[in-house]
């Protein structure tokens, strides 16, 4: 596919990585008003652009990886470029109703809500549409799977899930620092204790997802009783 990323902050350009390492066969372009601060991303084989609409015709699906309160300028910039197209918007706040409201049938319309793990193939996407698009945007759905995990759910619980799958990885690495300073309390060395503690959360989050464990479960096995 020809996929066209609106917006090159931090959670479109990992995407744009992540998609780049762990799918094949798509060409991806990434826009930024400031272009020189996505230059990196040509080392993975992505184009970077400071127009929002140079080559977008061509494009298979555009994802808005913008503000909230930039969506409907966005929209109505591109929309007499593109036509049949996917938008996949995870502008946070932004509903389908808005959404379509804009766009006026002329395009299928999705939301997401990825978060920046997908750089490692490694994001929690949460995903929502109507219910006459499901089949319509099952192309969205593939290449997140191949990101991380992706997910349908009700547009009623996309705040959470921006919570829960986007901002919860700030409270992951939360954990983790707290235990990294922990273990520098207790004698290792900062390396050492960042190393220790972040492989004890990677090691804990294999078990749940491999075993399919409820989280208690697996602390019984690691807990002795007095």
């Amino acid at each position: 596919m020809n996929i066209h990323i609106i917006g090159g902050g931090n959670l479109g350009t990992a995407i744009s990585v992540g998609l780049a390492q762990y799918t094949t066969g798509n060409a991806i372009t990434v826009t930024r008003r400031n272009v020189a601060l996505i230059g990196h991303l040509s080392q993975y084989g992505i184009r970077t652009s400071a127009s929002n609409i140079e080559g977008i015709a061509g494009a298979d699906m555009i994802i808005l990886a913008i503000k909230p309160w930039q969506a409907e300028t966005v929209l109505k910039e591109i929309l007499p470029h593109i036509s049949g197209k996917i938008i996949a918007s995870a502008a946070s706040g932004v509903t389908l109703d808005q959404l379509h409201g804009i766009v006026a049938g002329s395009n299928t319309v999705v939301r997401i809500m990825p978060n920046i793990a997908a750089q490692y193939g490694a994001s929690a996407t949460c995903i929502s549409a109507m219910a006459q698009d499901i089949a319509k945007i099952q192309p969205v759905i593939d290449l997140f799977d191949k990101v991380g995990t992706a997910v349908i759910i009700d547009e009623k619980l996309m705040d959470a899930a921006t919570v829960l799958g986007a901002c919860g990885t700030a409270f992951a690495l939360r954990y983790i620092r707290a235990s990294m300073q922990a273990g520098i309390e207790i004698g290792f060395d900062a390396k050492t204790a960042l190393a220790i503690s972040a492989q004890t959360a990677l090691g804990a989050t294999e078990m749940l997802l491999k075993e399919s464990a409820h989280p208690e479960q697996l602390i019984d096995k690691v807990t002795t009783p007095q």
